[in-house]
């Protein structure tokens, strides 16, 4: 990288004065960490929204029988729930929040590369979730969130803006990926070569272009399937010579990479969190960086297992599986460099520790299942069943969310200028933990004895672990009702942060909590990395980055 990024992308790419009024401040903003803000705090009301969808079908789910909901309405119910969590929370937050955030303070930027773009990715993203609930009121899909035809051109209207709410989200995660992809290219700190990069940034950097790549190929078919309903093209309809499993090749070819757009970043917050908190150099940096990128890749190889019980030629179905498992090497490359970190460190069980702990535990756990699935003989056992719902619950809430929690834990107070509080944090780790682990592990057992998924009535003899299940979804809820309560009491009283409260030694805890609206006063210059707590701060340039002075555009 060349020294000249501070005049090659630090200048020119946030050159404009500090805006003026709320509106251009808060709302309009094209500032990368009120970006970031308003990514976090409205994907985490569509959290709250989702969540109380899950809680609907968990209500439905405590008698064999159901009851609290029609049949009908609970179709509507799961599927919007499924597309909400992933389309609008978890995406949007790992990447959308946290990468805004913490990845251009991270490298030494003063913002992203195309800063109104920025604005544009994030007022996209609003828009399309209020496109995506009003589907209640016209008739919500009722296919799920993979919306399979034939059953999705069978739906009501609702299922047609269920359609171009996901094309617009993904129009909002290319521009995103962009945007980064550029930024880390071309506006990295002098010094700052990719080889001394956080590792947060090494994960954004492989899910960029996830982002970019594989977003294409859901617009392509959310396009045809919008074309297919409104407009009567068959590109999924049999009796007009379509095919309904095209559909599956083009939305497992998204979907599949799209498992770790929304994992991958939060494999980089955990590599920021455990060696801060353990107080070691995390174990195998490149190896990390590298298995990330290595992660990205394998993603586009193995889509087709979703699909095992398509009707797959089996000389397709073995090749497919053997990358399924190879796809399990880098993933654990992480885990046990992770491992080696803690190994002998001196650790501090922070809520943002207990929570990065915690993600190892149940990701891992959503691994070894995923491993059983990449076996044909034992996904066409249990491929239409709880099990599925279980494993892929543990992937995303014991995975993706709980990263999520364990970086607001870390990141808040750099971000909001507040401490949040840690016994609030520690409660809700506990009811989360638990609710997590009641709520999901007894899907797999339901799943291994037949209950079929995506029903609202069931056998009698599940009703048992459904009863547990829909118990643990409670306090797995309240726990999430205790986080928010504590962000919203710590945004007004909590402790006010320090610039480095954890003792961190990546660029974004050098400066004021909150930042500047400029970040640095002075571009920084790296000489190393930023893992060894035994060897002084490898920056130089920081040393007025801490008086209370503001920074104006005269700093530059």
């Amino acid at each position: 990288m060349s020294t000249t990024a501070e005049h090659a992308g630090g200048i020119a790419g946030h050159i404009h004065p500090e805006p003026q009024g709320f509106i251009r401040r808060y709302v309009f903003s094209i500032d990368h960490k009120i970006i970031g803000i308003q990514y976090l705090i409205t994907g985490f009301v569509f959290l709250v929204l989702a969540g109380l969808l899950a809680e609907i079908i968990r209500t439905q789910l405590l008698h064999a029988n159901g009851g609290f909901v029609s049949n009908d309405v609970y179709n509507e119910v799961y599927s919007i729930h499924g597309s909400a969590m992933v389309w609008l929370v978890v995406i949007p937050i790992v990447t959308g929040a946290f990468g805004n955030i913490i990845m251009p303070l991270q490298i030494g930027a003063r913002d992203v590369a195309f800063p109104w773009l920025n604005m544009l990715s994030f007022w996209i993203f609003p828009v399309a979730g209020l496109m995506l609930f009003s589907s209640f009121l016209m008739g919500a899909p009722v296919a799920g969130w993979t919306e399979y035809p034939p059953m999705s051109l069978l739906g009501g209207p609702g299922t047609s803006m269920w359609a171009a709410a996901i094309f617009l989200v993904g129009v909002s995660s290319t521009l995103t990926g962009i945007n980064f992809v550029v930024t880390m290219f071309q506006m990295r700190a002098p010094g700052m070569t990719f080889t001394r990069m956080p590792l947060f940034c090494w994960a954004q950097l492989a899910t960029a272009p996830l982002l970019m790549i594989a977003t294409t190929a859901l617009a392509a078919a959310l396009a045809a399937l919008f074309m297919e309903r409104q407009f009567g093209v068959p590109f999924f309809d049999p009796t007009k010579g379509g095919s309904p499993i095209m559909w599956q090749h083009m939305f497992w070819f998204y979907s599949h990479p799209a498992v770790y757009i929304m994992v991958l970043p939060m494999f980089g917050a955990i590599s920021e969190i455990i060696p801060t908190f353990a107080r070691k150099p995390i174990f195998g940096y490149k190896m990390i960086a590298f298995s990330s990128m290595a992660i990205a890749l394998a993603g586009f190889m193995v889509w087709a297992h979703h699909m095992f019980t398509s009707g797959l030629a089996p000389y397709l179905q073995l090749p497919f599986m053997i990358l399924t498992f190879t796809i399990a090497i880098p993933t654990g490359v992480k885990f046990f460099s992770w491992v080696a970190t803690l190994w002998g460190g001196k650790i501090h069980y922070t809520s943002s520790m207990m929570f990065a702990l915690a993600f190892v535990a149940l990701f891992t756990f959503g691994g070894l299942t995923g491993v059983f699935l990449a076996a044909v003989p034992f996904d066409l056992h249990v491929h239409g069943t709880y099990w599925i719902v279980g494993h892929f619950h543990y992937v995303l809430v014991g995975g993706s969310l709980t990263g999520i929690f364990a970086s607001t834990y870390f990141w808040f107070p750099k971000f909001a200028g507040r401490m949040l509080n840690e016994t609030l944090g520690k409660i809700h780790f506990w009811l989360f933990f638990i609710g997590v682990n009641m709520t999901f592990l007894p899907q797999h057992w339901l799943g291994s004895l037949g209950m079929p998924r995506r029903v609202p009535e069931y056998d009698p003899q599940f009703q048992t672990w459904n009863d547990v299940s829909s118990i643990g979804s409670y306090i797995m809820t309240l726990g999430i009702l205790v986080f928010f309560v504590n962000v919203l009491v710590s945004m007004r009283n909590g402790k006010k942060a320090p610039p480095n409260p954890w003792g961190a030694r990546t660029l974004e805890w050098q400066i004021p909590s909150p930042p500047h609206y400029y970040n640095f006063k002075h571009i920084p210059t790296v000489f190393g990395l930023p893992y060894d707590f035994s060897q002084p701060l490898p920056y130089k340039g920081l040393e007025e980055e801490l008086t209370d002075s503001p920074v104006h555009a005269g700093a530059h």
